[in-house]
């Protein structure tokens, strides 16, 4: 950020001793005017916010949907949206209020109502799909509804409850357009954002107009903006290199990313850390090749990132070696302690312990289309093969079938991204290895359960920090996963538009409001 201003003040510099006046690089009414192009590979699973917990579905619900309380970029305390009050009740963090605003109104002109935000979350856990941010709230008692004035009464204490109302989990619907026991169909959206969604091609494109009913947490709304949705990050790149799209986000080719400067005078480059991270994900049921952690700690000890980070990803990632990246409190290294290097001889002893037939033949999937993700899940199944203790049958799969797919137990082993939801380790414990959790693995364990609803009994985070240390070294010792890499977050503009750093955080958050043509 601070390349491009110095930029900037140069370019101004100059153009001020030509004689040009420096006005003709601000906003005018001889900008252009068509829709910022913003083009991406991730992908809306879908529009109902009961249905989707995934990168791409949130990204859209953070513009289109409002909820009671929203994060501005770099803010690790929400603040208010909907609601123009909120917090606890007393000091045992179980009771949760919030009074809405009172100049709230649906896109379709319907007066919101705290009714609207007691069926909202009620309908969001009674539907309770596969893949679906239920999962969030698993201390959430009821919901009760007086006016404008909504309770939330827990079963335990959770510090982060306010975060995670802030998510798109905490999305407000209409109540006379939602039904109550399904997911609405269709390709259109009756919400309160700051956009309007004015038209959807699943898989293609979305149509996002500033909204003027709006009212919330921004002073202003953005300017119209168009998404493009690609299969494949090759795909994109053509777009960005064609110049259908002004502004890339996640994800251009590693290759791509590692090639980029910051000072090229002819686009934008917005690098930040980011908490995105991948993990190898094991089904632990029973009767499946990993139900005995032994065989999952044979893999923990063969795996290397090395070739992952520089051959796959081309220095974009840095190795992972915790449940929780680091930048959070509480991250810890227990992969490396426990797994410091490749280690063939532990691993077959591991595998002699557990009593297994080698080699294990197992089926590895992956979210299919995109030839990054092919040559991840190509490496590691050399790297595997070649120790001769495992035989990996890949499948490569549409990613709204993968997530149905995993979720119902069809794979052994996977592999799956996991942006964090909210700015605090709570979002990597719950809902990676909780009771319940997301990936839908079939691991449980009481000990962590344990852990994680000590972490939440703190307001103060700080306190946290040994007990989720505790909790890595468990799922160290355990492996229900394996962490990979962490990523950093690359955005990328067109000179003519502002805006693009504030565009992500790494959280699901896309703040399409920010940006602007110059």
């Amino acid at each position: 950020m601070r390349s491009i201003r110095i930029r900037i003040l140069a370019i101004l510099a100059v153009l001020v001793i030509a004689g040009v006046g420096a006005w003709q690089l601000l906003p005018s009414d001889e900008v252009n005017k068509n829709p910022i192009a913003v083009g991406t590979t991730d992908e809306v699973t879908s529009i109902d916010p009961a249905g989707a917990y995934d990168a791409g579905s949130w990204a859209m619900y953070s513009n289109v949907y409002q909820s009671l309380l929203t994060f501005k970029s770099g803010a690790i305390v929400p603040e208010l949206d909907a609601a123009e009050s909120c917090g606890f009740i007393g000091q045992k963090l179980q009771t949760y209020q919030c009074k809405l605003r009172d100049d709230l109104t649906f896109s379709n002109g319907r007066k919101i109502t705290g009714a609207d935000v007691k069926y909202s979350i009620e309908r969001m856990i009674r539907i309770k799909t596969d893949v679906g941010p239920w999962v969030l709230f698993p201390s959430l008692k009821n919901v009760v509804a007086e006016g404008r004035t909504i309770t939330f009464n827990l079963s335990k204490r959770d510090a982060t409850f306010p975060q995670k109302l802030a998510t798109g989990a905490g999305s407000i619907v209409d109540r006379e357009s939602y039904p109550a026991g399904k997911l609405r169909s269709g390709n259109s959206v009756d919400g309160s954002g700051p956009y309007i969604l004015k038209s959807y091609r699943p898989g293609a494109l979305a149509e996002f107009v500033p909204n003027p009913l709006y009212k919330g947490a921004l002073t202003k709304t953005g300017v119209p903006v168009t998404v493009h949705y690609f299969k494949e990050s090759d795909a994109l790149l053509a777009a960005w290199k064609s110049g259908q799209v002004d502004v890339t986000h996640r994800q251009l080719p590693p290759a791509t990313l590692a090639e980029l400067n910051p000072g090229d005078p002819d686009l934008r480059v917005t690098e930040a850390d980011s908490a995105e991270i991948r993990n190898l994900v094991f089904n632990v049921r029973a009767g499946t090749p990993f139900a005995d952690k032994k065989v999952r700690q044979a893999i923990a000890s063969i795996i290397d990132r090395g070739p992952l980070v520089t051959d796959i990803y081309k220095g974009t990632v840095e190795p992972l070696y915790s449940l929780i990246p680091q930048g959070y409190i509480g991250h810890s290294t227990p992969f490396f302690d426990a797994y410091p290097a490749p280690d063939t001889a532990r691993a077959k002893k591991l595998m002699q312990e557990a009593g297994v037939q080698t080699p294990l033949h197992f089926t590895f999937g992956y979210r299919g289309g995109d030839e990054t993700y092919a040559k991840e899940t190509g490496e590691l199944r050399r790297q595997l093969e070649a120790t001769g203790l495992f035989k990996v049958s890949v499948k490569a799969v549409d990613w709204k079938k993968f997530q149905k797919e995993y979720a119902a137990g069809k794979y052994d082993a996977y592999t799956v991204g996991w942006l964090p939801d909210y700015p605090d380790p709570d979002t990597f414990s719950q809902p990676l290895v909780g009771h319940d959790s997301s990936l839908h693995n079939g691991y449980s364990s009481k000990k962590i359960d344990e852990l994680i609803a000590a972490t939440l009994q703190y307001s103060d985070r700080s306190r946290t920090s040994a007990d989720y240390k505790e909790l890595q070294a468990l799922v160290g010792e355990d492996v229900p996963l394996v962490p990979l890499w962490q990523k950093k977050d690359y955005v990328l503009s067109t000179t003519d538009v502002s805006g693009s750093q504030y565009l992500s955080d790494g959280t699901g958050l896309w703040r399409l409001w920010e940006l602007r043509r110059l």
